[in-house]
């Protein structure tokens, strides 16, 4: 058996790779397992927002929002390719939340997080374009703030690309099938038939912690975890602009309508309390009704469920902090440490958000350290993810000069590649002269140099991989385009 390594983590999602990243910046020997694909399951299936949750102010947790905005800046200058600024506009409705409460809630928002890149909150008058005739007739005024948007399966992507680069060995559709401990190291059996040793495990199994923990400390009891479903509704575009609309809710809750992929909109989300099987979680015909209900409360035209073009829903592994209400059920991040000392120490890691897993992992690499891992200092701060080297307000610019630069290739595809790889694109499209240089083309902008790179660099596997996850190219191609990426997967047999 091969020399431990010091960090085994389990799970392929956002709190999994960003660790394995930082890990292996630290100088650590990390391995990563992922059952399915990287991001299939919760971290593909968010409201694909940087920010720092606007509502969780109302429960109090000032801690939580203040390093989330802290860290909506760290992020968008780390990765401004696929992470942007948006303008939310949240209509006042007089039968809710007074325009005063908003105002401080607002106010707070934008100062509590030390606000440098983006603009501040401002009044907005709704009977004005550009929202005269989209939404209900007796909202007049309202107030438009800051967030971000993310391609959060994107955001796991490049940090699980980041940390193989440096010396990390990350192993999608391989699954931890037991673990046990043996002296001072673990012992993991994998579904490849490979068995691992290694100093310390971070179980970062999202839904399947538990089952992760169960294999782990079968005598222990484990009843932590707090399942809550969300869905999302993808319509054909509801309004134009490129400004978001929250939403508040008669329960307390808020709903989103946010342009998407320049054709759609995109509606959510639910809380759900969910018992079933995270591999089965989708969208029911109560949250159809619930989200479209919510939104038909402030649009002046309805939407109805059978609009749908496209639904996704995931499964949140919540810290169960016993409140009665799903919405109000914490998000921020807790860890659950078995171990340490003489003992290799398992860490299990409950919750958390897309906008701090930055933190998130310098936190759980910071108790790992504590119980006797020895690694370097934290590095993620300052430094790009793949493909992000440039200013925030350089990319459009970026874009221009590639669509210049390739003339012959189809403007929206450089728009879109720029938009996913960043400066990355030159390992796609640099030295081609056009799409003749492209290889075979598989539909809409897509072509087989694209596929090829998302196989050798960015680890798939097949074609959902790529129309629903490194891209959302599902959206757009007929359905002969999706069984043309399938048929190449099955010709160049990387299908797995």
């Amino acid at each position: 058996m091969s020399d431990p390594y010091d960090l085994l983590i389990v799970g392929g999602g956002i709190n999994g790779a960003g660790i394995a990243r930082d890990a292996a910046g630290r100088g650590l020997s990390v391995m990563l397992v992922e059952k399915d694909d990287l991001a299939q399951h919760t971290s593909s299936a968010s409201t694909k927002l940087v920010h720092g949750g606007l509502r969780y102010l109302e429960h109090y947790e000032f801690r939580l929002v203040r390093e989330s905005l802290k860290e909506r800046e760290v992020l968008l200058r780390n990765a401004p390719h696929i992470i942007w600024p948006l303008r939310f506009v949240l209509p006042h409705d007089t039968d809710l939340r007074p325009a005063w409460l908003l105002r401080l809630g607002l106010f707070l928002y934008d100062n509590i997080g030390g606000r440098k890149l983006l603009p501040p909150t401002r009044r907005v008058n709704l009977r004005k374009a550009p929202h005269t005739g989209v939404l209900e007739p007796r909202l007049t005024k309202g107030f438009e703030y800051s967030d971000c948007w993310v391609e959060d399966s994107r955001l796991v992507v490049l940090n699980a690309l980041d940390a193989r680069e440096r010396g990390a060995r990350v192993e999608t559709r391989t699954a931890c099938t037991a673990l046990h401990r043996n002296g001072n190291h673990w012992v993991a059996a994998l579904s490849s038939g490979e068995t691992v040793t290694a100093k310390a495990i971070v179980n970062a199994a999202g839904p399947w912690i538990d089952d992760i923990l169960g294999r782990a400390l079968p005598a222990g009891n484990h009843e932590n975890l707090r399942l809550v479903k969300g869905s999302h509704l993808v319509v054909p575009k509801l309004f134009e602009g490129e400004h978001c609309y929250i939403f508040q809710n008669g329960d307390g809750r808020i709903v989103f309508a946010i342009p998407y992929e320049h054709d759609f909109t995109l509606l959510g989300t639910t809380d759900v309390t969910y018992e079933g099987d995270p591999d089965a979680v989708h969208i029911d015909d109560a949250e159809r009704a619930y989200i479209c209900d919510a939104v038909n409360e402030y649009l002046a035209t309805d939407v109805h469920p059978q609009d749908a073009v496209w639904s996704y829903s995931g499964v949140r592994p919540l810290y169960d902090d016993k409140a009665s209400s799903n919405s109000t059920v914490t998000r921020d991040y807790m860890f659950e440490l078995d171990g340490g000392g003489d003992v290799p120490p398992i860490l299990s890691i409950f919750g958390g958000k897309i906008t701090t897993y930055r933190k998130l992992a310098e936190h759980a690499l910071k108790q790992l350290r504590q119980d006797g891992l020895e690694m370097g200092r934290g590095w993620t701060r300052d430094v790009h993810l793949p493909g992000g080297r440039m200013d925030p307000g350089y990319v459009d610019d970026f874009i221009v000069e590639w669509q210049q630069r390739l003339p012959g290739f189809p403007q929206k595809g450089i728009a879109r590649m720029v938009r996913a790889y960043g400066t990355r694109i030159e390992r796609i499209l640099g030295g081609k002269n056009g799409v003749g240089d492209c290889g075979a083309h598989i539909g809409g902008d897509l072509y087989a140099a694209e596929l090829a790179y998302l196989v050798e660099e960015e680890f798939a596997r097949c074609a959902d991989d790529v129309l629903w996850r490194r891209s959302k190219l599902g959206l757009h191609l007929d359905d002969a385009g999706k069984q043309a990426v399938a048929d190449w997967f099955e010709r160049t047999r990387v299908s797995v």
